[in-house]
């Protein structure tokens, strides 16, 4: 008997001990928050979506008629593959986001590339995503 609750004692604290180790963090390839650009990133509500033409991958800012461009990070040379038809997403996103087939909602932390300008799409990177809903 004491055998046995021995057993189990062990057998629960080894599993609340795994439940509590640090998961495995996706680290980029591409940097999207940087020195440089961080200080310009913000969290928005939004709509990631996949579009016919460049930039595939579009997110528009829920609650506005932005919709910024996405793109990999600001050390990706522009026109590059890497830079808009295939750009490199938080790994909760890729996992969810199945284009362009869904859209996913979520509330994203982009980082502009560039100045905003009144009537052009903005290039940014999504930085992190949370809070996330996709629809098929």
């Amino acid at each position: 008997m004491v055998r046995n609750v021995l057993l189990l004692t062990t057998l629960v604290a080894v599993a609340l001990s795994a439940g509590g180790a640090p998961q495995r963090v996706h680290k980029r390839k591409i940097p999207c928050k940087t020195p440089a650009n961080e200080a310009s990133c913000y969290w928005t509500h939004g709509r990631l979506s996949f579009y016919n033409g460049t930039p595939s991958y579009r997110l528009w800012k829920i609650g506005t008629r932005r919709i910024l461009a996405v793109h990999s990070g600001p050390s990706v040379k522009r026109g590059t593959q890497w830079d808009n038809e295939n750009p490199e997403l938080p790994a909760n996103v890729e996992r969810a986001f199945k284009g362009p087939f869904n859209l996913i909602f979520a509330d994203f932390e982009v980082c502009p590339l560039e100045p905003e300008k009144a009537g052009v799409m903005q290039r940014m990177c999504i930085e992190s995503a949370k809070n996330i809903f996709a629809e098929h």
